[in-house]
Order: C-alpha cells, then sequence, then structure tokens
C-alpha cells in the first residue's frame, strides 16, 4: 500500500506486510477497503521499494532471522509497525519457548498497533501517527 501524505512536501509511505499469522488476515481486510484508504494511497511495493514494514502476527524464533533479513534488504529511511498483540509481545503465545517476544526484540519499532487482531481501522490510525513523525 502506497500512502501520500497531505502536509507539507509529498512523502511516500510504502507498505510491506510481513503477514505471520492471523493479524495478517486483518491487514489484507484493512487494505481492501478501497473508499476508506482511498484518499491514502494504492497498493504497491516489493520489499525493495518499501519504507514500512508491517510485521503481523507471531513472530518465532526460526523466523526471525527472515524478519531481520527483509528489514536489512529495505531503503532508507524505513520504519517498523508492530501490528497485533502477537507482534507486539507474544500475544497469548508469550509463554512459548519458541515465539520471540515481539518483534522489538530484532527490530527498532516506531509504532505499536494494539489489539487481537486489530481492527481495520487501527491500520490508519498508525499510519496517520507515522505521518505526524
Amino acid at each position: 500500500m502506497e500512502v501520500v501524505l497531505d502536509r507539507g512536501p509529498a512523502v511516500r509511505l510504502s507498505l510491506f506486510d510481513l503477514g505471520l499469522a492471523c493479524c495478517a488476515v486483518e491487514f489484507v481486510a484493512a487494505t481492501l477497503d478501497q473508499e476508506a484508504f482511498a484518499a491514502v494511497g494504492d497498493e504497491a511495493a516489493g520489499l525493495e521499494e518499501a519504507n514500512v514494514l508491517v510485521v503481523s502476527g507471531t513472530l518465532t524464533d526460526v523466523t526471525a532471522p527472515a524478519v531481520i533479513a527483509a528489514y536489512a534488504a529495505m531503503p532508507e529511511p524505513r520504519w517498523v509497525m508492530s501490528f497485533g498483540a502477537c507482534a507486539n509481545t507474544g500475544g497469548p503465545y508469550w509463554d512459548s519457548y519458541a515465539v520471540t517476544k515481539g518483534v522489538d526484540q530484532l527490530l527498532p519499532v516506531d509504532v505499536y498497533v494494539p489489539g487481537c487482531p486489530p481492527r481495520p481501522e487501527a491500520l490508519l490510525l498508525a499510519l496517520k501517527e507515522l505521518q505526524q513523525r
């Protein structure tokens, strides 16, 4: 999803979603609502073009190296959005030996979206928060 900000010079936020579990479904639901997102952007961007990495779902110790590699492949400036309880803290699986206790254990997170799963509107609010930065 590509987002055009309406303040000051045009800044484009291009999102790349690492959909690791159920929160990825809510991310897709949010991006499919054409009316709600018509003002902020269009779907686009591969990993090499994206500047916002959205981590949605349960992050495990096995998938952690791939998440780090995806972040490293993104151009600067880049931001990380942690989308959902599992990405934020491990969610209901926090006590599993295989679950990473939040993406912030691996990468610098710029915005957290709470919820299990977050409502699609939460994505828009998180984008507005990034917009203010």
